[in-house]
């Protein structure tokens, strides 16, 4: 793609960055056969190819953004299948996360939407925060027809209906400190991200990862003051927000390698992963942080890539349930992720399915889910309805949002896939998973 951006322009690195991406875009067109809101929509706008133009448009032009160009971008899942169709590398990530932010600076949004989204970045990034808010949320549910009435509440009706009914209490294990690997053979030594969400709506997701762990002999370390990956506010736009919190990662990340090394930073939350991987670029400008945050990036690793070099035992029971396996775009498109996850587990005995269309968003994305409601329905019903189609037991996946996605109005219950590769290596059944889906089994 021809570009005319002026030297002074060039002057800013962000600009940069977004003008290189731009001249590798051949308008090819075959980002529109994945992108989800191009399927569901059919509106060229809505598609990778037409948000390029209207962020080059928008960049060259130095201009605040418009309405318009708002309401595309604002629809924009970030679920980077398009990314992994270009055939010519368009970094479109990076992108859109630069045209995220330059809305933010000058675009004025409406005043209810200004507050739900000032909202939801000072509560979900923080754990107290979000536990107290959920809590809240049951005075809210009796209005939740009344304010899908009113298209300015709509996220809020959205925000209520994900809200779990109950909260599971706090996590001892996400107090920081060290679980030492069990047996005489140390075989690594890791952190584990608590994030934000997560440990709210499932801590027994790490729990379970740091049961698995030490059950191999790897010790896990929780660092001192980690804390929120970045992405939710990230992908609101809010990158100074963003930024802090992954210096703060680094930090927290840093001390514990110079105090006994990390052979990898594990992440149980797919969509975290992807921000996670990306530190090195997002504080490349910061002569303070850029080496140490490109160490971390390459050190952070989903929890089946970690496990699948390991040199598994045999499981202690084959249940051979079947399992559809749900991959997160953040897994698939973001961290590239395909392969790990079924061969795990396949190898643990279970028959694993793939859903047709699997390549296509179930509609979580973060906060996609409340800010854009209608759309992200849209989405869950056409996940479920090829998950269903398969015939499987349970769903598995590696990420938080989806399962908060899925489980909405699925029949079958969505797991986290470690804890399914925890049961078949020693650990309890599953919380939820139904007594006919362990006959094999039991």
């Amino acid at each position: 793609m021809q570009t005319n951006f002026s030297l002074a322009q060039l002057a800013d690195p962000h600009v940069a960055e977004s003008e290189k991406i731009l001249r590798k875009c051949v308008h090819c067109g075959f980002c529109t056969a994945t992108c989800p809101t191009y399927v569901t929509l059919g509106n060229e706008l809505d598609s990778p190819r037409g948000r390029i133009y209207l962020i080059k448009d928008m960049l060259e032009n130095g201009r605040p953004a418009d309405k318009e160009i708002v309401t595309h971008i604002d629809r924009c899942l970030s679920c980077l299948a398009c990314m992994t169709i270009c055939p010519s590398g368009v970094n479109y990530m990076h992108l859109v996360d630069h045209a995220r932010a330059h809305i933010q600076e000058t675009y004025k949004r409406p005043l209810l939407d200004r507050l739900m989204r000032a909202m939801l970045a000072f509560v979900l990034p923080y754990p107290g925060r979000f536990r107290a808010a959920l809590k809240l949320a049951g005075f809210g549910r009796p209005f939740i027809g009344l304010f899908e009435k009113l298209p300015a509440l709509k996220p809020v009706a959205a925000m209520l209906k994900l809200a779990p009914a109950s909260i599971p209490p706090a996590s001892p294990k996400a107090s920081p400190g060290t679980h030492p690997g069990q047996g005489t053979e140390k075989r690594g030594r890791v952190a584990i991200l608590t994030g934000c969400a997560q440990s709210v709506l499932d801590p027994a997701i790490n729990d379970t990862t740091i049961s698995l762990l030490t059950r191999l002999g790897v010790e896990v370390v929780v660092p001192e003051g980690e804390g929120c990956c970045g992405a939710l506010v990230h992908h609101m736009g809010r990158e100074e927000a963003a930024l802090a919190s992954a210096r703060q990662n680094v930090d927290a990340w840093t001390r514990a390698i110079d105090q006994g090394g990390l052979d990898a930073i594990v992440i149980t939350a797919s969509g975290c992963g992807t921000t996670i991987k990306d530190y090195g670029f997002m504080l490349r400008l910061d002569p303070a942080y850029a080496e140490k945050a490109a160490r971390v990036s390459a050190l952070a690793k989903d929890v089946t890539e970690y496990l699948a070099v390991l040199d598994l035992p045999e499981p202690v029971r084959e249940p051979g349930t079947i399992v559809a396996y749900h991959s997160a775009c953040s897994m698939q498109h973001g961290q590239k992720i395909t392969r790990q996850p079924k061969e795990l587990l396949a190898k643990a005995g279970f028959v694993v399915r793939e859903p047709r269309e699997g390549h296509l968003c179930c509609g979580s994305a973060g906060t996609y889910n409340i800010l854009q409601p209608e759309i992200s329905a849209k989405l869950r019903d056409r996940k479920v309805k090829n998950i269903e189609a398969t015939g499987a037991e349970i769903v598995a996946t590696g990420n938080i949002g989806c399962i908060t996605q899925i489980a909405s109005a699925a029949k079958l219950p969505v797991v986290h896939t470690i804890k399914l590769l925890d049961w078949a290596y020693g650990g309890p059944k599953p919380e939820g998973v139904s007594e006919r889906g362990l006959a094999a089994a039991e």
